[in-house]
C-alpha cells in the first residue's frame, strides 16, 4: 500500500518487516505501542513466532515501511500508549515456564488486598528518595502452565527496564506488576535478601544499612556445601513471598497472579559466602493440593541458569515428596519449556533406576513395576508411563510389556549423569512434613 506519509500509517496493531535484533535479518513483526522520544518516534515491537522476551523499542530505521499491513477491523483493541503517558496498566487480575494456570473457581472476583508496608522508612529528613507505594498483592500458582488469558494485550509489553539485585544487573523479560514510579526510571533496585524494591542506589544503600537480614526469611531447611534452600510460609512471610512474585514474574511470561500468598510455601535456593545467602532461584507449592501437585511456580534467575540449579530444583521438590510418603507432579498442563525441564529430569531419574537394577541369583532380567519406580522416585504413576513412552522403552513382548534399554540409551544416560555434579543429599534434609488440613496451622 503506497502512502505519503508512512510514519502515520504505522499504527497499533501493524504487521511490519523488522531488522532483528543485531543482525541483518528482516523479521514480520507487530506494532504494539508507539511513544515519541526527543522529537523521534519509537515502536515497541513484537517479533511474530518468537518468545515475548525479545519484544523492544525500535526507530523507524528498523522497519521496512514499504511494506507496513494495516491492522483489520476485526482485531482486538491495541495496547495503549502507557509508557509515553506516564501511566501503566492496571495489575492483571490474572497473568498467565515458564506458565499459568486457569482453573475453576478462579478467584477473579475475590476483593483485593494490599501489600503490608515495608517496614524501613526510606524518608529520613536527609534528601533520599521517597519509597514507590506498593502494588496490589499477587497470589501466585502455576507457572509451568500454558494457557492463554484475557488480559494478555494489558501485559503484554515489559515495563521495567532494569533490575539490579546483589551484584547482578539484569534486562526483564516480560511485564510484572510493579508500582507506577518504577515503570519510569531507568533502574529498579532490590535488596537481594529481603527483595525490597527502591527507586535509586541511594535507598538501597541506606536500606542495607538497616536490613536486619542476610538470608530469606523462614527457616533454612538444607544445606550442603555453598548451597542452601529456606522454606518460607505465604502468610507467616507476606511481604517477602508477594516481592519474590513480583520478581519472578518479570521472567516467567505465563504465571497467574492471585492477591493472596497464604495457601503457599516458597522454597528459596541461595549460594551461600561470607557476606550473607544469595537467592538464585526458588519453587512454590500449594499446602494442600488435591492432586498431588508438589510445585507451582518454579524459577532459576538469569544470571544463574545453565548451571544445573533448575534440576537441583525440581530434585529438591521430589525429595520433599519422598519425605511427605507421596507421589507428586508439576501443576498441569507444562508449557512447552517447562515440558522440556521436567521431562530430562524424569528421563535422567528413571533410568538411573532401571540402570541400577541388578539380575537376581539365577542370573535372570530384573523385574520392576510402574508402581514401583512411582515409588523409588516419587514421581507420579502418570508421568513415569509419559516418559517410558517418550523414550521408547516399552515394547510389546510375548503378551507382555517390558522395558528395553538400548545401549545408546545407556551411553547417554552416563554422560549425563557425569554432567549432574551437584545433586541433593537427603542426609542434608533436616525437615519435617505438616497436616496442612488443619486450618489452624495456616
Amino acid at each position: 500500500m503506497a502512502v505519503e506519509n508512512k510514519t502515520m500509517e504505522i499504527t497499533e496493531g501493524c504487521h511490519v518487516p523488522a531488522k532483528f535484533q543485531s543482525s541483518e535479518e528482516w523479521r514480520e513483526a507487530e506494532v504494539l505501542s508507539k511513544k515519541d522520544v526527543g522529537g523521534k518516534t519509537m515502536y515497541y515491537i513484537h517479533y511474530l513466532d518468537f518468545n515475548k522476551r525479545l519484544d523492544e523499542w525500535v526507530d523507524e530505521s528498523r522497519l521496512n515501511l514499504d511494506k507496513v499491513e494495516l491492522p483489520k477491523k476485526d482485531a482486538k483493541t491495541p495496547v495503549k500508549d502507557n509508557k509515553a503517558s506516564g501511566s501503566r496498566p492496571s495489575s492483571p487480575e490474572r497473568e498467565l515456564v515458564n506458565g499459568g494456570l486457569t482453573k475453576k473457581g478462579s478467584v477473579l472476583g475475590r476483593k483485593r488486598k494490599h501489600f503490608e508496608t515495608n517496614d524501613t522508612d526510606s524518608r529520613d529528613g536527609l534528601g533520599v528518595q521517597e519509597e514507590p507505594s506498593a502494588p496490589k498483592a499477587p497470589r501466585q500458582t502455576g507457572s509451568m502452565v500454558a494457557h492463554g488469558h484475557q488480559d494478555d494485550i494489558v501485559t503484554r509489553m515489559k515495563n521495567i527496564e532494569t533490575i539490579q539485585i546483589g551484584k547482578y544487573r539484569i534486562k526483564p523479560w516480560y511485564f510484572s506488576p510493579y508500582p507506577q514510579e518504577l515503570t519510569n526510571i531507568p533502574i529498579v533496585y532490590l535488596c537481594e535478601f529481603c527483595l525490597k524494591y527502591m527507586k535509586s542506589n541511594t535507598c538501597l544503600r541506606r536500606h542495607l544499612a538497616k536490613c536486619p537480614h542476610k538470608h530469606p526469611p523462614g527457616n533454612e531447611i538444607y544445606r550442603k556445601a555453598n548451597i542452601s534452600f529456606f522454606e518460607i510460609d505465604g502468610r507467616k512471610n507476606k511481604t517477602y513471598a508477594q516481592n519474590l512474585c513480583l520478581l519472578a514474574k518479570l521472567f516467567l511470561d505465563h504465571k497467574t497472579l492471585y492477591y493472596d500468598t497464604d495457601p503457599f510455601l516458597f522454597y528459596v535456593m541461595c549460594e551461600s559466602d561470607s557476606q550473607g545467602f544469595h537467592i538464585v532461584g526458588y519453587f512454590s507449592k500449594e499446602k494442600e493440593s488435591t492432586e498431588d501437585y508438589n510445585v507451582a511456580c518454579i524459577l532459576t534467575l538469569p544470571p544463574h541458569q545453565r548451571k544445573g540449579y533448575g534440576k537441583l530444583l525440581i530434585e529438591f521438590s521430589y525429595e520433599l515428596s519422598k519425605f511427605e510418603g507421596k507421589t507428586g507432579t508439576p501443576e498441569k498442563p507444562l508449557s512447552d519449556l517447562g515440558l522440556l525441564s521436567y521431562r530430562s529430569y524424569w528421563s535422567q531419574t528413571i533410568l538411573e533406576i532401571l540402570i541400577g537394577l541388578k539380575p537376581n541369583e539365577n542370573g535372570e532380567r530384573p523385574v520392576i513395576t510402574i508402581n514401583e519406580a512411582s515409588e523409588l522416585t516419587s514421581i507420579k504413576k502418570e508421568d513415569v508411563i509419559s516418559t517410558l513412552q517418550h523414550l521408547n522403552l516399552i515394547n510389546y513382548y510375548k503378551g507382555q510389556y517390558i522395558i528395553t534399554l538400548s545401549k545408546e540409551q545407556l551411553d547417554t544416560q552416563a554422560k549425563a549423569m557425569q554432567k549432574r555434579k551437584t545433586r541433593i543429599d537427603s542426609k542434608a534434609l533436616h525437615w519435617q512434613p505438616k497436616d496442612w488440613s488443619k486450618r489452624g496451622k495456616w
